[in-house]
């Protein structure tokens, strides 16, 4: 019988340029939210892939961006941290032929460590071949990668070929997580993401962004889950939105995602929502704790 092997990869990159799409393709189920919004991802979120022989935790990190607030200020420090103690890197890019200004501070970061570097061009469902060829150019020359995967995430073309290059650099060792263990997150957490995916799925652009959820009640039994949660934003014109005419908006959020996790938990659930104003929360260190984002 071959040898366990066991590793960490952190997957790396802008906001919105499909990471979280990537890591549950990876994984082979829905553990990070998905949204066209960037910031979706807050929190790093281990995704965790084991079969006969091997175990892969992945580390799905919050895009690197110019923060705006202290939450955006951590979640970059969040994102830099899982560079640490990784046994390889996926940088993950859009096939565009220019190395953008993120990129290239990305790009100086890694050539300071001696992890393996592999770059992952996103989207290329979307572009001809010929500019795909000129993104592996651009970037090639930019950095030695350890290898160049061009995958559609959303599609899920090229993520076998992801996990081949992967399991090049991980090593003999133990299985960390039991093998039915596909992620770290809580349910209660899972809970609130899938409530903040549908958020950010249906409201305009200025809301997403301060937007909080706090599950305070999370009741389960063998034929139904009941859970009661806060929804957080920044201005009462938002609690305005959030709710919609006559509740309709916040009527139409919560069905969703009732109906996402009673498919995930195979039973009954009974959601109820309440939307609170918390002015600028996103710069009170308090407060961004008692949301349940990693301190940094």
């Amino acid at each position: 019988m071959a040898e366990f092997k066991s590793g960490f990869v952190s997957i790396i990159g802008r906001p919105n340029v499909g990471k979280s799409t990537l890591i549950n393709r990876l994984v082979g189920e829905k553990i990070a939210i998905i949204s066209s919004k960037p910031q979706t991802t807050r929190n790093n979120i281990l995704g965790i892939l084991t079969d006969e022989d091997k175990q892969i935790v992945f580390t799905d990190t919050p895009g690197i961006h110019e923060p705006t607030s202290m939450l955006a200020e951590m979640m970059v420090k969040s994102a830099n941290n899982a560079l640490v103690d990784t046994d390889a890197i996926l940088l993950l890019v859009e096939p565009i032929a220019n190395v953008g200004r993120t990129e290239e501070k990305i790009i100086e970061r890694l050539k300071k460590q001696k992890t393996p570097v592999i770059l992952v061009i996103n989207k290329i469902d979307t572009v001809k071949k010929d500019v795909l060829l000129s993104v592996i150019t651009v970037y090639t020359n930019v950095f030695d990668f350890a290898a160049v995967v061009p995958i559609s995430a959303r599609k899920c073309d090229g993520v076998d070929a992801v996990k081949a290059e992967i399991e090049k650099f991980i090593k003999p060792g133990p299985q960390y997580f039991p093998e039915d263990m596909v992620t770290d997150q809580p349910q209660r957490q899972i809970a609130a993401e899938i409530i903040r995916e549908k958020l950010l799925r249906s409201l305009n652009k200025e809301v997403p962004h301060g937007i909080a959820i706090e599950i305070f009640s999370f009741e389960e039994s063998a034929s139904k889950l009941t859970i009661e949660a806060n929804i957080y934003c920044e201005k009462q014109s938002h609690k305005g939105i959030i709710i919609g005419r006559g509740g309709e908006m916040l009527k139409r959020i919560g069905t969703e995602a009732r109906t996402e996790l009673e498919r995930m938990h195979d039973k009954k659930v009974f959601l109820s929502l309440w939307v609170k104003v918390n002015e600028d929360w996103r710069n009170k260190r308090g407060k961004i704790a008692n949301f349940g984002f990693e301190l940094q």
